[in-house]
């Protein structure tokens, strides 16, 4: 997965360090995720295969003919049972192909529909703002930066206490310019940008006491296999 996003481990590393440097200014916490992907598309990959394999069917069928005459000169014999078989080995060895080919990511971004994506990276997002803790620090100041790479997309939930005095419009840009950076495979500098701008505005509202726990960790968190 880092690979895949050309992460090595010093900018992990790095990455750590610059959530650590912004979290010391602030009693707010930044938490970072990443997720291979945010749901398991096999309803469309699934469709996508069953109609492939039926538009074979159907192009194959005015051709019975010439593919039966074709079986008669493979054969001693034709047995009625031969031409079916041969539609149904095709066919169905046409769908296990393109089931495998959706699965790519490339090609299940284009199958999937974007909204569906799009939700699906939300629900995933706002999951793991709840199951991590982000949404239960000392002053409700929690950041969550969450990134999943099958979609491209970049999510970024503030807790209730920073969602009352900072707009979402902000988080939002900050998202759009990290997502960007992602595109320019320049990841680590990405990263970095979004925690520095993050801390920033969080140190603006929520500037730091004398008391200031680290309460959640800096690293950046890898979910490799989907949750359900």
């Amino acid at each position: 997965m880092l690979k895949k996003i050309h992460l090595s481990e010093d900018a992990l590393g790095n990455i750590s360090a610059a959530v650590k440097k912004a979290e010391s200014a602030t009693t707010g916490e930044i938490v970072l995720a990443l997720a291979s992907e945010s749901a398991a598309y096999s309803f469309w990959e699934l469709l996508f295969s069953v109609l492939g394999g039926a538009f074979a069917f159907f192009l194959l069928l005015p051709f019975s003919g010439v593919i039966l005459g074709f079986l008669e000169r493979l054969f001693w014999s034709t047995p009625a049972w031969l031409l079916p078989a041969f539609f149904g080995v095709t066919c169905f060895g046409l769908v296990a192909l393109l089931f495998s080919a959706a699965n790519i990511p490339a090609v299940d971004r284009l199958l999937v529909p974007r909204g569906v994506r799009a939700q699906a990276v939300q629900s995933r997002a706002e999951g793991f703002f709840m199951q991590s803790g982000v949404c239960n620090t000392r002053d409700r100041s929690g950041v969550l930066i969450f990134m999943s790479y099958l979609e491209r997309e970049v999510r970024i939930i503030a807790d209730v206490g920073i969602s009352a005095k900072i707009s979402n419009d902000l988080w939002g840009l900050i998202a759009e310019d990290f997502a960007a950076g992602i595109g320019r495979e320049d990841t680590e500098a990405a990263f970095i940008r979004a925690v520095e701008r993050c801390g920033e505005l969080l140190a603006r509202h929520f500037p730091a006491q004398k008391s200031n726990p680290d309460e959640l960790g800096n690293h950046l968190i890898i979910l490799e296999d989907p949750l359900w």
